[in-house]
């Protein structure tokens, strides 16, 4: 499977960690930085970056990282496409793509250490949408929501 990651600063080493094990189960690995750690950088840039490629179908799936994981997922989320959700534990990580067809795993290194990390990943990765009449109701709406054009004035 062809899976991009993306991380800012605080998400680095996390991300490092995740692209190993990825590399490990036999992943096409694309990964859109941050590549220094100690520079200074925002995660919405990395999370636009990550969201284009699986917006483009260039990867199946991403994961993203920063340090609480909760910015990223904002900003993940507001990309046409684009059902990112931060999961600290292995139910959420796999019932996000089983019911919501969830396309990018958000995750807060600040919070997660490398054994859940790993744990979740898998989680995420072994997951099947399910295509449920009722997930696929769910899912539509939400897909409506995000076609409707913004409102003036609100």
């Amino acid at each position: 499977m062809r899976i991009v990651v993306g991380a800012d600063h605080a998400g680095f080493d996390l991300k490092e960690f995740v692209k190993k094990e990825l590399q490990a189960l036999g992943h096409d690995i694309q990964d859109v930085g941050s590549f220094d750690p100690q520079a200074p950088d925002d995660y919405p840039d990395f999370a636009l970056a990550l969201g284009q490629v699986v917006q483009a179908r260039q990867a199946e799936k991403g994961v993203l990282i920063c340090g609480s994981g909760v910015g990223a997922s904002v900003a993940a989320n507001k990309i046409p496409g684009i059902r990112a959700a931060i999961c600290h534990d292995a139910y959420s990580a796999h019932q996000g793509v089983e019911h919501d067809d969830m396309n990018v795993l958000v995750l807060g290194a600040r919070i997660v250490g490398s054994e859940l990390a790993r744990e979740l990943v898998r989680s995420f990765l072994g997951a099947q949408y399910t295509g449920e009449e009722r997930h696929a109701r769910r899912l539509a709406k939400v897909l409506a929501i995000e076609a409707q054009p913004p409102q003036p004035g609100v």
